[in-house]
This record gives C-alpha cells, sequence and structure tokens, in this order.
C-alpha cells in the first residue's frame, strides 16, 4: 500500500511536472505567435516589369525598408502586372486590396480630375523638379493635387519617374507627310489631339498588349518614355524616334491613406525616409537612363530625329492651330494658365 502511494506522488509530481512543461511551451508558442503577429506585411503591386527603371526603384524601396522595419514591417512585391495594371492599379490602392502601389499619373488620374491632364502639355514643363513644384507649391496645382489624394485615399511615398515622353515608331518621324497613316497606340486622352492632327490612326491599348501590337502591325508607332522601349523590348520593332521631349512622364508610389495612418509613427518614418531617398536616386538618374537607351537604340541600328528648322516649325504651326484647341476639353483653361505663369 505504501509502496502504491509513492508510486501515485510520483506520477502526481511527474504529471505536474508535464503540465508545467507543457504550459511553458504553450507560453512560449503564444508569445512566438504574437511576435510573428507583429509584422506587418503589405502589397506593392505595380504594371513594371523589373527591368524598367521605376520597377527597379521600387524594388529597392521595398528592399530598404524590409531592412530597416526589422521584422516590423515586410513589403511583398508584384511586379508585371500580376495584381492590376496601369489602368487598374489606383483603383487597386484606394480600395486597399493592395496597400501601395506604382502609379502612373497621368493615366491614372484624369479620370479623377481631368485638370491633371495639363502635366502632359506639350514643353509646358521643363523638368521634375518644376513639375512636381507646380503641385506642391502653387494654389491651383495644390488644390488639384489635394483633391485627387483625397478622392483616392491616397499618400505619396515615393516620386519614381517612368521618363520623359518621345515617339518612337517603325516609320519615319522627320515631317508631318510622313506620319500621316501611322498606326499609334494611345494609352491618354491628351495624345490623341496630336495623333489626330497628323492624320494618324489610334488604337487603345494597355501595357500588356504593346509587343503583340507591335507584332502583328495593329500598331506601328507610340508615345512613351525610351526606357520602356528596351524594357519591353518594342525596339524589335521600333527604329525611328522622334525628339525634343514631349512632357515629363512622373510615377509615384502611393500608399492607401487608411492602411498608412493606422501605422505606427515610426514605421511612417521609415516609408516615407526611404520614398525620399530611393525617390532622389530614381530621380537624379532617369534622365541619363534614357540618354543610355537613345544610343543603345542607335548602336542597334535606330534612327533619332531631332525636329530643327522648318520641320520643328511645321509641327510648332500644327501644335497651335490643331492640337491646342483640340485639347480645351481636357482641363480647365484657368489650369493651364496658371501653370504657364508658374513656369515663366
Amino acid at each position: 500500500m505504501k509502496h502504491t502511494k509513492n508510486n501515485r506522488r510520483t506520477f502526481t509530481k511527474l504529471s505536474l511536472a508535464v503540465a508545467l512543461a507543457a504550459g511553458t511551451f504553450v507560453s512560449i508558442g503564444l508569445q512566438s505567435t504574437q511576435v510573428q503577429a507583429e509584422e506587418i506585411v503589405a502589397k506593392l503591386a505595380f504594371h513594371w516589369n523589373p527591368k524598367h527603371h521605376s520597377a527597379k526603384h521600387a524594388i529597392l524601396f521595398a528592399e530598404e525598408v524590409n531592412k530597416r522595419a526589422a521584422g516590423k514591417l515586410k513589403i511583398e512585391v508584384f511586379p508585371s502586372g500580376q495584381l492590376f495594371g496601369i489602368r487598374e492599379i489606383l483603383g487597386g490602392v484606394t480600395s486597399g486590396a493592395v496597400q501601395m502601389g506604382g502609379i502612373v499619373p497621368i493615366v491614372s488620374f484624369p479620370p479623377i480630375n481631368k485638370n491633371y491632364n495639363v502635366a502632359a502639355f506639350p514643353q509646358l514643363f521643363q523638368s521634375y523638379e518644376q513639375q512636381r513644384n507646380f503641385f506642391n507649391t502653387d494654389p491651383v496645382g495644390k488644390k488639384l493635387w489635394d483633391d485627387i489624394t483625397k478622392k483616392t485615399n491616397t499618400t505619396l511615398l515615393m516620386y519614381d519617374p517612368v521618363g520623359p515622353v518621345m515617339t518612337f515608331s517603325g516609320k519615319p518621324l522627320d515631317s508631318l507627310a510622313a506620319m500621316k497613316g501611322l498606326k499609334a497606340r494611345a494609352l491618354l486622352k491628351s495624345e490623341r489631339p496630336r495623333w489626330s492632327a497628323m492624320g494618324a490612326n489610334a488604337v487603345s491599348l494597355p501595357t500588356r498588349e504593346v509587343y503583340t501590337s507591335l507584332q502583328t502591325g495593329l500598331i506601328d508607332t507610340l508615345n512613351t518614355p525610351p526606357g520602356s522601349v528596351e524594357a519591353y523590348s518594342w525596339w524589335e520593332y521600333l527604329n525611328h524616334a522622334q525628339l525634343p521631349y514631349q512632357f515629363f512622364s512622373d510615377a509615384y508610389v502611393m500608399a492607401n491613406s487608411t492602411w498608412f495612418n493606422s501605422l505606427d509613427p515610426e514605421l511612417q518614418k521609415i516609408l516615407k525616409d526611404v520614398g525620399k531617398e530611393m525617390g532622389n536616386l530614381s530621380t537624379a538618374t532617369i534622365l541619363e537612363t534614357g540618354d543610355k537607351t537613345i544610343a543603345a537604340f542607335k548602336k542597334r541600328g535606330g534612327t533619332v530625329i531631332t525636329l530643327a528648322g522648318d520641320a520643328k516649325a511645321e509641327f510648332d504651326t500644327m501644335m497651335a492651330d490643331k492640337v491646342v484647341p483640340e485639347m480645351k476639353d481636357l482641363f480647365d483653361e484657368s489650369v493651364l494658365e496658371a501653370a504657364r505663369n508658374f513656369v515663366k
């Protein structure tokens, strides 16, 4: 009987030890789960493929944020339109389907406020800095910017320009007569008056369909930053290019404001600080990137002409007489006037 009691006592102690150990393991497990739960996972989506200038810097942004956030925030990157195309990404950010997105504003913003079309007015702004300052400091420009970001529930994290826009074609671009009858890709409403004045036929196409459309002959010309011609291999079908640049096409990494404002101030600061650093890097190198692409384009046998003399005068007359009047419905005259006064 005594022996049985000892066994029971031993069993009771052992059971208690096991229970305590199990409790310890459960506690450790809960703590581990809690630590893991503290890491916020956010999605950053964009339509650029990883070879594109803007994609490279958006990826650098994500990598640096992940490094500095040290387990508190992890950004997962979805390039190449895996989640949203160029025309859909703003809606994805606004709805919260993704926390961050690479936005090409001249594509995404005019449906929200048509006056953003002023950013694509040919040869109005002379630099990215000038264009951004208009939206940041000019009363008219800032009112426009605030209206768009409020309606879309977005917060700017980073400037990530796609590059100044020029015309590329599979046919000569040295005169208006040469461009008549071209089959042009039109991504923006602001492009259509120019294509129409030239006698070109415009086709609306998202970025993912451009290569196939060039391949099949559906289009043979387009307006684009030089880097896109290389990144998407469009230069396999485009061997003529025309300067000067038409406008400075910017892009942004933007966050859903509700999500951003819910973050700890430390994480908000990391996102803003890294965004500023990577944005400065992207902006500082975009023109050089374009120059390198143009040099590579020439090396491949491409022809680049810079309009001058009578040829430029011919295009300038067309712009003044035909294109600008047709663009009047794309923005309020007061906004264009404010932008013109700003750049004087």
